[in-house]
């Protein structure tokens, strides 16, 4: 039992959850709608207890992989961003169902580096995301990849969740990939890689860990989970790293049964 994780997650009210694309895809590299519906049930259930929530959520490639598959091995940039254009409709149509079966609407907002770095524009994002959670409604946040190009570009949403986070005063962010958390090691190459649970100081995580590639669907990977603690935890936000594809991940966080890393606040 990880009552460290349970601590936090009792203590948070205003919770950013970010769901990563591997998370959201299922082998074939299709949406995950099961999963999916999973999460909007969790979530409702928190927000019955009093929590508030904000979803980052990827997967409008994937969700353009499942719509439009005679495009799924094209690698030009103008097809991946106008794939990202078609799957970020079919994301946003399965978060719907998923949330109103909850008695819940959802919002949308896609954002670039730009509308962080823009006071003016910023201010305007802090200001619909507490509108929309003070109403009851889900803000289901993207990356604007349909638009994006490097000098706009966040480039993965582990980072736009921190951002995220930030801009919204949030207590807690959790971060669910397709790993259990931070290893001393590759787990999957490295039988005797040791999860880490509580990261205290991340300078010395980096120098007593072994950092790998991203993964498959995704943009990120350990790297960008650890730039997102950076970012969260000299604001005095903690954050949660788990395995999204556990079944009830949330509720069993919540009990203190499931494994992760907690990186603590500074």
């Amino acid at each position: 039992m990880n009552k460290k994780i349970a601590e936090v997650l009792e203590t948070s009210r205003k919770i950013v959850i970010k769901i990563g694309s591997n998370t959201l895809a299922k082998a074939d590299g299709t949406q995950n709608t099961d999963f999916m519906v999973s999460i909007a049930r969790q979530c409702a259930d928190l927000i019955k207890k009093g929590k508030q929530i904000i979803l980052v959520s990827s997967g409008a490639q994937v969700a353009g992989v499942s719509t439009t598959k005679e495009w799924a091995r094209k690698k030009d940039v103008h097809y991946r961003q106008a794939l990202c254009s078609i799957g970020q409709v079919e994301l946003m149509h399965q978060w719907r169902k998923a949330f109103q079966a909850q008695n819940l609407h959802i919002g949308q907002l896609l954002l670039t580096k730009d509308d962080f770095e823009n006071e003016h524009r910023s201010l305007n994002i802090r200001n619909t995301l507490f509108t929309l959670v003070d109403q009851g409604v889900i803000p289901i946040i993207n990356e604007n990849d349909s638009v994006s190009f490097d000098e706009i570009k966040i480039g993965d949403n582990d980072n736009l969740s921190a951002l995220t986070a930030i801009l919204w005063s949030a207590d807690l962010l959790i971060l669910f990939s397709d790993i259990d958390g931070i290893y001393s090691d590759n787990p999957k190459t490295n039988p005797d890689a040791k999860l880490i649970e509580t990261v205290e100081s991340i300078p010395e995580l980096r120098k007593s860990i072994t950092i790998g590639s991203a993964n498959e669907f995704g943009t990120g990977g350990i790297e960008t989970k650890i730039q997102a603690a950076e970012k969260t935890t000299i604001y005095g936000i903690p954050l949660l790293l788990a395995n999204g594809s556990h079944e009830n991940v949330l509720e069993n966080l919540a009990a203190g049964n499931e494994n992760g890393t907690v990186f603590l606040a500074e």
